[in-house]
């Protein structure tokens, strides 16, 4: 027989999620060691939309490049790029390195620890700012990332879009009531560990978990259908042509594409709307002498708000390249410069070769 529901009580999820983390959570990844808001700041912008055992990697590599505020914000957006290229969602990276600059403009150098003024640093919202200071100085804000959305969402019930407005606001009202007023930091890790482990999206263990004593969804089975899945629209398709340009010592020749848009401030491929658009600019721009283009079959990259079908060009000029205009490089694969390419690009030029 099925026993009773105890019920959610907001009161009693910290101390069971505080008992479960001290034996189950984590509690030796690189920030955690040493907690200031830079390092916090870094690993919670990296985690958005990304798993930890991926982010790891990339972290110690970012930390031992840009280990202060001041190494961020005087480093070129070039280099903050490259050393983002294929973690994704790059506007992440460009947010990182204007909010080290106005950091350094106009808090002296140092993360800012009040909430509102941390909050208005580009890419921190009101999540993050509170994960960071929740963390680093166990400041007491609530949080409602992905993790702990879905822990909320199943354990009490709460049903709706979970980016709609009334939705939202019911969870952050639950992530507020449940937040405890000691053991700030632990407890926000806790919440956010359960949610990456136990209560996992596809996954749930409700077997290992510490609140599934009073959990709606698994009393009643709903384990996935909370949190309700968000409104789908259809995802727009769109096409482009990309000229791979190769001289024949194998570099290619890359654009860097404007700061909005595509692949904002990153390298990629010249890029042109349609096939005769790139046809045009290669009669014009490449040296006589060019072999014959030859196109591949479209690739395919899903980006967040829609689906890109991206034609490849292949175009060998049969001599040395020199120098190139502004705006322009050839990147050598056997000896990269520091530029910030997407993963995409790089899985591109893999097929053209």
């Amino acid at each position: 027989m099925k026993r009773a529901l105890d019920g959610p009580i907001p009161e009693k999820i910290a101390p069971a999620l505080l008992e479960w983390a001290a034996q189950h959570g984590r509690h030796h990844l690189p920030w955690q060691t040493e907690p200031s808001p830079y390092r916090v700041w870094i690993s919670e912008v990296m985690l958005q939309q990304t798993q930890v055992a991926t982010v790891l990697p990339y972290y110690q590599r970012f930390m031992a490049r840009f280990p202060n505020v001041a190494a961020l914000a005087a480093a070129p957006l070039d280099e903050v790029l490259h050393a983002w290229s294929g973690l994704g969602y790059y506007a992440r990276a460009r947010n990182l390195h204007r909010a080290a600059q106005i950091v350094t403009q106009l808090h002296d150098g140092r993360v800012p620890t009040d909430f509102h003024d941390l909050k208005a640093l580009p890419g921190i919202g009101r999540s993050t700012a509170g994960a960071i200071l929740a963390l680093s100085c166990s400041q007491r804000h609530p949080i409602l990332d992905g993790n702990a959305r879905r822990v909320l969402a199943r354990v009490f019930g709460v049903e709706g879009d979970p980016i709609g407005s009334e939705t939202q606001a019911r969870l952050w009202a639950l992530a507020e009531a449940c937040t405890p007023h000691e053991h700030i930091a632990e407890y926000t890790q806790a919440i956010m560990d359960l949610g990456a482990s136990v209560c996992a999206r596809s996954r749930p263990d409700c077997d290992a978990c510490p609140l599934s004593h009073c959990c709606v969804a698994q009393h009643e089975g709903r384990q996935h259908e909370l949190p309700s899945p968000r409104v789908r629209h259809v995802r727009p398709q769109r096409s482009a042509c990309a000229l791979v340009v190769l001289d024949h010592h194998g570099a290619v020749l890359l654009e860097q594409r404007p700061a909005g848009g595509l692949w904002g401030g990153l390298w990629s491929f010249p890029m042109f709307d349609t096939e005769a658009e790139a046809m045009q600019w290669l009669a014009v721009a490449l040296p006589a002498g060019s072999v014959e283009p030859r196109s591949l079959s479209p690739q395919q990259h899903a980006f967040t708000h829609f689906d890109l079908a991206l034609r490849l060009v292949v175009t060998p000029i049969g001599a040395q390249a020199k120098s190139t205009e502004h705006g322009y490089a050839w990147y050598d694969p056997n000896n990269p410069p520091l530029l910030g390419i997407s993963k995409a690009v790089l899985r591109f030029l893999s097929c053209s070769q």
